[in-house]
This record gives structure tokens, sequence and C-alpha cells, in this order.
């Protein structure tokens, strides 16, 4: 590799470490446990990993342990494993992330698969499996939609993926043009990508502020094929890509990050949502779908290719009908400029405006922390097992703000904002 690609790769880390996770001395560091059941580092990877241990340990990481894993072993379970034993599952991992979380500490996870890696498996033995990852990391998702802990999601090429993403240009150039993509939109070819970070941030921030001035009684999204009014519960908080966790420390939790997000009334959703990109899920694209609402709850879900598996996943459990985000993407972000459809949702989702349906974040209530699952149904929130992001915006969208006076004022034109910060 050249000198040039070690020193983006070194600066990757150091926007891991100071942005994403801003890892505090003292902290703990757990990379690849089970964060949204993306658990494991790809062996592949661990020229990176070097880089994110030391600059851990440089900002005073106590202790930084990885949770490594090789894909193959994944589909050699499911071509081979008894059928009845896909309910079995690995708990130390999750006893581990508890104990990362409930010591305050601090995780990450690499979002880094081969999309094809089941294509033409078996797909009650895929679901089973889904099903089982969904049912055993819901602990750790209830710390992460309580904000308890700084944690991060990062991606970066690995094999098979490389092949899905650029099938058009010649196989040994494949990872490198990857790379290249990932510092692009990851802001890491600027001079000093940490401070360009940190204005990133601040202007997401500000986006979010101005939304939570308004304290809009609910949104109205049209475009070609969309007519959605989206209720917002009274006290929601708009969110953009800086938390802050209960330990009092401010991270940046997705990179890249594009996206200002609140959450929706679990019953206050009406009309019909065409989606603009596929849905990526387990080797599987879900296309041209829509999405018809009546009182929260999805009533009807149509997609041209997908749509069993689109059936599947909105039957997960009784909130899967249910919205548990809004997000708020500009069609100018680095990642639709792009023009390229990741297969990894990390990415994908800061492209575009997206619903998700499913888990609500129970920190887009003020004190939400502290809410039970109850308290949080009882003021519109919604839970779940799954947590799937649904891509819908476009440069044809306009996004409305609807006071509780009921009139309108513009959010979004053709895909841009409409409001000065």
């Amino acid at each position: 590799m050249s000198s040039e690609f070690e020193k983006n790769l070194d600066k990757y880390a150091d926007v891991i470490i100071k942005i994403g996770l801003n890892l505090q001395p003292g902290q703990k560091l757990l990379i690849g446990g089970p964060v949204f059941g993306f658990y494991g580092v790809s062996l592949e990877l661990a020229p990176l990993l070097r880089k994110i241990v030391k600059k851990a340990y440089q900002a005073g990481a106590k202790l930084v342990d990885v949770m490594w894993k090789d894909e193959e072993l994944t589909l050699i379970r499911v071509q081979h494993a008894p059928k009845e034993s896909f309910e079995e599952y690995p708990t130390w991992r999750i006893e581990a992330d508890i104990n990362i979380a409930e010591a305050g500490d601090a995780f990450l996870a690499i979002y880094a698969d081969n999309p094809d890696l089941l294509t033409g498996q078996d797909p009650e033995r895929i679901t089973a499996l889904q099903q089982t990852n969904f049912i055993h990391n819901k602990p750790i998702m209830d710390y992460v939609v309580k904000s308890s802990l700084n944690w991060a999601i990062v991606s970066a090429p690995v094999e098979g993926w490389t092949d899905k993403v650029f099938p058009d240009i010649p196989p040994d150039k494949r990872k490198d043009k990857f790379w290249d993509t990932i510092f692009d939109i990851c802001r890491i070819k600027h001079k000093d990508p940490v401070s360009a970070w940190k204005q990133h941030v601040n202007n997401l921030a500000a986006r979010a502020s101005y939304l939570n001035q308004k304290d809009y009684k609910s949104l109205k999204f049209t475009a070609p094929g969309t007519d959605l009014i989206i209720g917002l519960p009274n006290g929601h908080i708009w969110h953009s890509g800086s938390m802050t966790s209960q330990n009092g420390i401010t991270f940046t939790a997705n990179i890249p990050t594009e996206e200002v997000f609140t959450i929706p009334h679990k019953d206050k959703t009406e009309g019909v949502v065409k989606g603009t990109k596929p849905i990526y899920f387990t080797g599987s694209l879900i296309e041209d779908f829509t999405l018809t609402f009546s009182e929260g709850k999805i009533v009807d879900a149509v997609a041209k290719k997908g749509e069993e598996l689109l059936y599947s996943l909105i039957e997960t459990d009784e909130g899967a009908r249910y919205l548990g985000e809004i997000a708020l993407v500009p069609h100018s972000s680095p990642i639709s400029q792009s023009n390229l459809l990741f297969y990894n949702i990390l990415i994908d989702e800061n492209a575009s405006n997206h619903i998700a349906f499913g888990q609500g974040y129970k920190f887009s209530f003020k004190d939400g922390e502290t809410l039970s699952d109850q308290e949080f149904s009882s003021l519109g929130g919604n839970n779940s097992l799954i947590h799937i992001d649904c891509m819908f915006g476009s440069n044809e969208m306009n996004v409305d703000g609807i006071p509780k006076d009921g009139t309108t004022e513009p959010i979004m034109r053709n895909g841009e904002w409409a409001f000065e910060i």
C-alpha cells in the first residue's frame, strides 16, 4: 500500500477514536461486540484494527479487546448445522457487551460483510438465524436506545463486498477504489479530518436545534409516489450524529453520518411512502417497495422484488409494523452524490431521508433513558426486536413542518434544506 493510503488509514483511525467514540482516559473498549447484530471483526481488517487499538491506548484506554470473526463460519453453519440448532446463540458475546455497558465503558462495531454470503441458502435457516440474533441482541439494543454509553459503528472494505459495489472495474482495483470512496464519504482526505468532522457535526446539531425550537406536531412528505404525514409525539427531541451518553460523553455513533432524526408517534403515521433505494437485508434486496400506513400501522406492503422478505420483517413482532425513527438527509450528501448502492445500511441510510420500522430510541424524549418500555410506549414510542431503515428521499421530495396551529412551514425543497442556520 502507498504511503498516502497509510496516512489516510491512520487519519481514519484517529476520527474513529476522537470523533466516533470520543474515547476517554480510563475507559475500556470492546471492538466487535454485537451492536445491532454486527458482531465480530473480519481478520482481513487487522491492519485497520491495529491502528485503532494504538489510537485507543494513546487516548488513555485502560484495556482494548477485539472479537474476531470469519464469515465463512457463518456460511458453514447455515449449510451444515442441524436445523433445530438455530435457536442456539453464543451468549458470552452478549454478556461481554453488557459488562462493558454497565461499567460505562465503550464499544465499537465494524459493519463490513460480504452482502452475498448467504445468497442461495435455505431461507428458513436464514430466517431462524436472524430471529435468534434479534432476540439475543435485545439487551444490547436496550442500552443503545437509552444512550447508556458511548459507542460507534464504522465500516471498511472486505472481500466480496468490494466486488458487489464495484463490479465494473478490474478485480485488482476494487479494494483500492472502495477505500478511496470510504475516505471521501468519511471526510478523511481533509488536511485535518478531526476538525472537519467537528464542523460537520456542529452544522448537523444546528439543524437539529432549529427543529427542536419549532416543536412541530407532524411532518408532511410529498414526492412522486409518496404522500405521507408522520405525527410527532409531545416532547420529542431531534438529534444529529453527535449525542451525549448517560455518562456525559459526547460521541458520534455513525461514521459516516449526514442525518438529523427523531422519533415518530407510534400511532400517528398516515399515507403512502414509496422507496427510492432498495432495502438490503442478509443477502437479499427489497426493491421498488411501497408502504401504506393507517393509524401508525403498516397496513399494506408491496415490492417488485423481495416482497416475501419485507413481509417476514414486518411480522417479526407487534412493533415491527410501526415506525421507530424518521430521519432527514439532504440529497446533496456525499453518499447520495456517489450514486452507489453500498448494500450496507450504515452508509446507505445517509444518502436519503429515511424511516425505520421497529424499535424507537428512548433518548429521543427528555430523560427518556429512565423510561420503562411501558412508559416509553405511553408517550408514543415503539418497542420492537428490529429496527429496519427504509430510504425514500430524492431530489423531488418536499418536506413541511406542521405546527400545532395546523399551518405548514418548509423544511426541505427538492431534497435540500429550506431553512438557514
